[in-house]
């Protein structure tokens, strides 16, 4: 008989923390689960799934002006607010009740309670309880942060994005990571007016420059205000006066939290622009949710971010305790949480010791058009060995028969020496669904002429890939 409650425990009910739970329940494991807020966490209540909601609403409008083009008679309408958030809300706790019914079924006992570490063997929960574990994961996810300003609370996170109570006329974005842009890109094809400041040299950090470039104009061309090498100088409510020091509230904020109000923020940048809007977004970082959790008191070392750090396999500085997800220093992406988890519970409930492993990282951005990114861009690569670049850009036919301006590119980022090929980016409607295939050939070390060699699908934009013939560069 075991001296311990359980074999498990898992703090976090987010994606990794549910897959991690379920697995090692499946395995023979007793393991109980503690969420202190919705289940299903970040990626399931308060990102991907309502993003991705969003992305198909917002690109509806467009679809519909493009079918006039098909010979469609289209009606003028309007997007609703009103009618969409419902609708959206009950998806979300639909999604919601098919996590606790898989916990449920996989026999994990779930406490709807906050939980803390209290010995490397121990958890309290909020409630009181205490509960032994032989092993404790921490996979509590990470939260949207706001920058230290002056009014900054008069912004919304991401967070607070899908609870708003009716669409404002116009929005301030800050930030130039995916965030930032996927909500301009949103928010836009739902007719808000866009306003994005970002204060580096071009948006969408870490991924390929000519395709983080391709992007910005598209994002441009489709209205979005995009203003680069610019950041929040002073904010405040709208009758403020900015005849002030910088970095000295103008006036006093208004309280914090509820729906964005009309003309809600006065804002000026450093490049000078000043305009009021109906809301601001800050999307300029995420920080790991270590605080409370009793990880330091433990001796469970954190990193400069106040991230968990971990080895492999999940470990932590503490043998009994684990971490996996945004609550570390890995990728901050659901599919990465997942894997680990699988990593985590081969490991330690399966006797197969499996380190994590991400190399290469497929990722998408759902911008219009969307860029689906694997392997090395074309910077990275170069810095490494001599490489060939192969790329087009082109309208694609859906959108050029309607005489839209839209275009597409394909890239493939090729060692000179192996000819594997390092890299691929697309930018292209649908370009997630692309570079998830793509992300197979790239993993299993395919060469140029592997893709030469595959047979094209004709009419696709896909096809380019398996196409290009004649390097663009050579370094």
């Amino acid at each position: 008989m075991s001296a311990f409650d359980c074999d498990l425990f898992v703090i976090g009910g987010g994606s990794g923390g549910v897959r991690a739970a379920r697995m090692a329940a499946q395995a023979g494991a007793r393991v109980a689960l503690a969420e202190q807020g919705r289940m299903g966490g970040t990626c399931v209540i308060r990102g991907c799934v309502p993003k991705k909601i969003m992305v198909f609403a917002s690109q509806a409008g467009e679809q519909l002006g493009t079918a006039a083009a098909y010979g469609w008679e289209v009606g003028e309408g309007a997007f609703d607010w009103g009618r969409f958030r419902p609708r959206l809300h009950a998806e979300l706790d639909r999604l919601e009740g098919v996590y606790r019914r898989m916990l449920a079924d996989s026999g994990v006992r779930v406490h709807d309670a906050r939980a803390a570490l209290e010995e490397p063997h121990a958890v309290r929960l909020g409630t009181g309880e205490r509960v032994t574990a032989a092993h404790v994961l921490v996979a509590t996810g990470g939260r949207p942060v706001r920058p230290d300003i002056p009014c900054a609370e008069m912004g919304m996170v991401s967070d607070d994005v899908f609870l708003m109570e009716e669409l404002p006329r116009s929005i301030l974005i800050v930030g130039g990571g995916y965030i930032a842009c996927e909500m301009a890109c949103i928010l836009s094809g739902l007719g808000v007016e866009v306003t994005q400041l970002y204060r580096g040299a071009q948006i969408l950090r870490g991924f390929d420059d000519e395709a983080r470039g391709l992007v910005a104009e598209a994002m441009r061309a489709r209205g979005i205000q995009l203003h680069t090498g610019s950041d929040v100088l002073m904010m405040g409510p709208p009758e403020a006066s900015f005849d002030l020091p910088a970095g000295e509230a103008p006036v006093a904020a208004p309280p914090a939290g509820g729906p964005p109000r009309r003309g809600h923020v006065r804002v000026k940048s450093t490049q000078g622009l000043e305009g009021v809007f109906d809301a601001l977004l800050w999307a300029t970082g995420r920080a790991p949710n270590t605080e409370g959790l009793g990880l330091e008191a433990l001796g469970v070392r954190l990193g400069r971010r106040a991230h968990v750090e971990v080895d492999a396999y999940s470990q932590t500085s503490v043998p009994s305790v684990f971490a996996l997800g945004d609550v570390t220093g890995r990728p901050a992406l659901t599919p990465v949480a997942i894997r680990d988890a699988m990593a985590f519970v081969e490991t330690v409930f399966r006797g197969v010791p499996t380190p994590v492993d991400h190399d290469p990282l497929p990722s998408a951005v759902f911008t219009q058009p969307e860029l689906g990114s694997v392997g090395l861009s074309e910077e990275e690569a170069r810095e490494r060995e001599p490489i060939e670049v192969y790329a087009t850009s082109f309208r694609p036919m859906r959108t050029a028969f309607a005489g839209r301006p839209d275009r597409a590119l394909m890239k493939l980022v090729v060692s000179r020496e192996t000819r594997r090929v390092l890299g691929c980016h697309v930018v292209a409607p649908d370009a997630g669904e692309m570079i998830q295939l793509a992300a197979v050939a790239v993993r299993m070390g395919a060469t140029k002429e592997d893709f030469d060699r595959t047979v094209a699908v004709h009419p696709t934009m896909a096809e380019e890939m398996v196409t290009l013939r004649t390097p663009v560069r050579r370094t």
